[in-house]
């Protein structure tokens, strides 16, 4: 019969070799586990099968091994029985002992599985727990965030919410909170850029209310640099050529460093920190655009609130200009500082363009609070300022063309200024002028008068005696003064960005020209309506040291004129005034002598009908004999020879046709020799004047007189007719008014014969009468 129990069976296999054991600890360690197996697979019954199995096959082996010997079968049995009745006990306690080691194990499983729940409760704790503080974590970094920003650390608040975001919230992400703070990383990074953007603007609203202190310290520097620039001139001629901010300029000064945005002699310490931390975050959190267009938008605003709505120019110290002038410079280098300490953030352009809106409000104000100058002392301090500013800017790398134009405009209004200044002095010094020699009363107030005048004196320095008299009178070195003023008040504009180009050549040229022409030279001209020759002559001879003055100043302006491109010489239309009104003065002066000539002559009482003859000269002639040399030696004295001369020539020439036209006046019908030898007196007396006078070409103006007076005395009038005589001698003589004048003398001949005759007849009836002849 084939056995219950499968020989592969495992059970039988395990009791075969438990049965196998060498001792009983044996037995029992390897019965221990199978028990166990069987307690959890519920499978006893089958190793009671395989037990009695193992059993009933030893009980075989054991009967087989009886047949063949049966003592040893019969001894066997009692051992087997003996065996078989231990393992029966040993079942029973096999089986005891499966009943207790159930019980354990059931109460061993009762206590793994209450194990196994603590287990499971232990590890659901740990695992929220390790929660907890991932999230307490998270809170803790989120809630630091908001401590950094209290803080004002705001780049170091940026990593935490970048930490919390990137790490610590994909830790936590199964849970609801960090939705909740995933959600809130938008607005805290707002709140962090709106932060640091406040705070920029703090910096920002600092830099602003620092902006005229840093322009004053820049100016202040500019300034000495300019005075050591002068001194290394001074020191060695060859700087002269050199201006400031020129390269050369610049290479001589860079041994003095001067970090204005960071000095601590004048308390200022500009730190970009600010910029630079808002800079980052802003690039950090992908806003840079935003940021640059925003900061761009706030320095345009700035840039707004630096430009004031009207300006005072008449402060004497500048000081509302110095504020506008001190607060541009000042944005304007912290704009060029921006752009080298930072890449790619300021753009040229947009600096550029708030230069040039700056430069330009800044122009329009000055522009349109310039009428309000009225003083060009004060001018030219706005002009310094200016220039001042200038020099600063172009340091810094910006144009200053627009400012050039504003120089100009106040060139312009500077050069107005003196000009109405100059002409109230020139109109002055003419009106207040006594028009006499001016007198000297010692050598110190001569060499003032002549350093300051251009008069070159007809004696040396040492020859003078004091005191004495210059030709000239007191308007003259005065007007001289004003001149040279005039000339170094314009020069005085002149500085390393107006130097002396050809706006103020021509200017002072034509300033000059308007002044001396119109002030000076046309106000004496007005003069010359005086009926005083003495005011007359000092007018000529004062004119005739102007127009000298005025060569020499074509000369000066020449030499001080800085244009290259001009060329040809520098001529003033005031030395033509001057040389035209001196022909005025001439003119004037022989419309007086003549005049007088004219009232003398006026005097003359020719009694063209007289009989006898006077023997000496006519009054008139008398006095005019006596009136050329006076007035030439007292009230023309102190004109120039050649005018004396020519005042002689054309007075003699006008006294000479104004006594030939006496006999041919109308009136005049006949003319007796007695007249004539009256006429010829008074020509003689005339001509031995002029003789007197040692200048033969005087006499030539009595040619005509004395050859007209010598053809009416003659008795042979037919020499006139007669073309080789009239030739000979009396060439001179117009053949018209010759004609008339024989024509009337004949007839006072014949009407002198008549007379004659007549009286003759008188004389012998009034002797006859006398002794009774009828």
């Amino acid at each position: 019969m084939p056995s219950a129990i499968d020989q592969g069976d495992d059970l039988y296999a395990a009791v075969k070799q438990i049965a196998q054991s060498s001792s009983d600890s044996d037995y029992i360690d390897q019965l221990v586990p199978v028990m166990k197996d069987i307690r959890y697979s519920d499978r006893t019954g089958q190793l009671v099968q395989a037990l009695n199995q193992f059993s009933a096959e030893r009980e075989s082996e054991i009967e087989r091994i009886c047949n063949a010997n049966h003592q040893e079968f019969v001894s066997s049995v009692n051992s087997l029985l003996r065996v078989r009745e231990g393992t029966v006990e040993m079942t029973t306690q096999i089986l005891e002992l499966n009943q207790s080691i159930q019980a354990s194990i059931e109460k061993l499983a009762d206590q793994k599985k209450a194990l196994v729940d603590s287990r499971a409760v232990r590890q659901n704790i740990d695992e929220v727990s390790k929660a907890l503080n991932a999230c307490l974590d998270v809170l803790r970094l989120a809630n630091q965030v908001h401590d950094l920003l209290t803080k004002k650390n705001h780049y170091a608040a940026l990593r935490a919410l970048d930490e919390l975001q990137t790490i610590h919230l994909k830790e936590v992400s199964r849970y609801k909170i960090a939705e909740m703070i995933e959600k809130s990383v938008p607005a805290t990074q707002k709140l962090i850029g709106e932060a640091v953007m406040a705070d920029l603007n703090t910096w920002l609203f600092r830099i602003r209310e620092s902006s005229q202190f840093l322009g004053e310290v820049a100016f202040y520097y500019t300034e000495m640099r300019r005075v050591r620039n002068e001194g290394r001139a001074k020191s060695d001629p060859r700087f002269s050529k050199f201006r400031l901010n020129s390269p050369m300029e610049l290479v001589a000064d860079e041994t003095d460093e001067f970090d204005i945005l960071n000095n601590d002699e004048t308390d200022i310490q500009v730190e970009f920190t600010p910029l630079f931390e808002c800079m980052h975050i802003h690039e950090t959190l992908g806003k840079s655009d935003y940021f640059k267009a925003e900061y761009a938008a706030t320095r345009r605003r700035q840039k707004e609130l630096i430009i004031p709505q009207s300006l005072n120019l008449l402060d004497e110290d500048c000081g509302g200009l110095s504020s506008l002038l001190e607060d541009i410079a000042g944005f304007a280098i912290i704009e060029k500082a921006t752009m080298s300490k930072t890449h790619n953030f300021r753009q040229l352009i947009d600096v550029d363009e708030l230069w040039d809106s700056m430069c330009h409000s800044s122009i329009t104000l000055i522009t349109n609070s310039l009428h309000t100058v009225d003083n060009d002392e004060l001018l030219l301090k706005i002009k310094g300022r200016v220039s001042l500013f200038m020099l600063t800017m172009e340091k810094w790398g910006y144009s200053v063309s627009a400012m050039s134009r504003l120089l100009l405009t106040l060139f312009q209004k500077y050069s107005e200024l003196l000009k109405l200044r100059f002409s109230e002095d020139f109109t002055e010094i003419v009106d207040s002028d006594d028009y006499m020699p001016m007198p000297i009363n010692s050598i110190d107030e001569y060499d003032k008068v002549v350093n300051v005048s251009w008069y070159t004196p007809d004696k040396e320095r040492d020859q003078l005696t004091f005191p004495c008299v210059l030709p000239f009178s007191q308007m003259y070195p005065l007007c001289c003064i004003d001149i040279r003023n005039f000339l170094n008040q314009i020069y005085l504009f002149s500085d390393d960005y107006f130097q002396r180009s050809t706006v103020i050549d021509e200017t002072l040229r034509n300033s000059l020209d308007e002044l001396l022409c119109d002030k000076v030279c046309k106000s004496l001209v007005e003069r010359l309506r005086s009926q005083y020759p003495g005011q007359i002559v000092q007018i000529l001879t004062n004119i005739e040291h102007f127009e000298t003055a005025c060569v020499e100043l074509q000369e000066l302006l020449f030499n001080a004129r800085s244009s290259n491109s001009s060329t040809g010489p520098v001529m003033l239309r005031a030395t033509e005034e001057f040389k035209a009104a001196k022909k005025k003065a001439s003119d004037r002066i022989f419309e007086l002598v003549n005049s007088k000539i004219d009232d003398l002559i006026e005097t003359a009482e020719y009694d063209w009908m007289a009989l006898q003859p006077n023997k000496e000269p006519s009054n008139y002639m008398q006095e005019l004999t006596r009136y050329l040399p006076n007035i030439m030696n007292s009230v023309l004295l102190g004109l120039p020879t050649e005018i004396k001369e020519f005042i002689y020539f054309d007075a003699l020439s006008h006294a000479s046709t104004m006594i030939l036209s006496l006999p041919l006046d109308e009136t005049v019908k006949r003319i007796t020799p007695a007249a004539v030898q009256s006429f010829l007196t008074d020509i003689s007396k005339l001509s031995a004047f002029v003789q007197s006078l040692n200048n033969p070409i005087l006499m030539e103006n009595l040619e005509e007189l004395w050859q007209t007076a010598a053809l009416m005395g003659s008795d042979n009038s037919d020499e006139f007719f007669d073309v080789a005589q009239r030739n000979k001698k009396y060439s001179k003589v117009d053949g018209i008014k010759g004609a008339i004048l024989i024509e009337k003398v004949m007839e006072g001949q014949a009407v002198a014969a008549q007379a004659q005759s007549e009286k003759k007849s008188e004389r012998f009836a009034t002797l006859g009468s006398r002794f009774g002849i009828r």
